[in-house]
């Protein structure tokens, strides 16, 4: 499983919208959506803020390790 699969899991686990999740991360739901989509990359700050936000570790985030 990518980051991208991952963060649109979390999201939809959580029952958040994309625009919620966007509020977060200082983004516009259209910014948080190029991200989850693969149109833009994840900045390492927005990779701390949601695993701060979830209550994962960076491994899980990116698929390096299991829950």
């Amino acid at each position: 499983m990518n980051y991208r699969e991952r963060m649109r899991g979390l999201r939809e686990d959580n029952d958040l919208t994309q625009s919620q999740v966007a509020k977060i991360l200082n983004k516009s739901q259209q910014g948080y959506n190029h991200i989850e989509t693969g149109r833009a990359e994840l900045k390492i700050e927005d990779l701390i803020k949601l695993c701060d936000f979830y209550n994962v570790s960076a491994d899980y985030f990116i698929g390096r390790k299991q829950k």
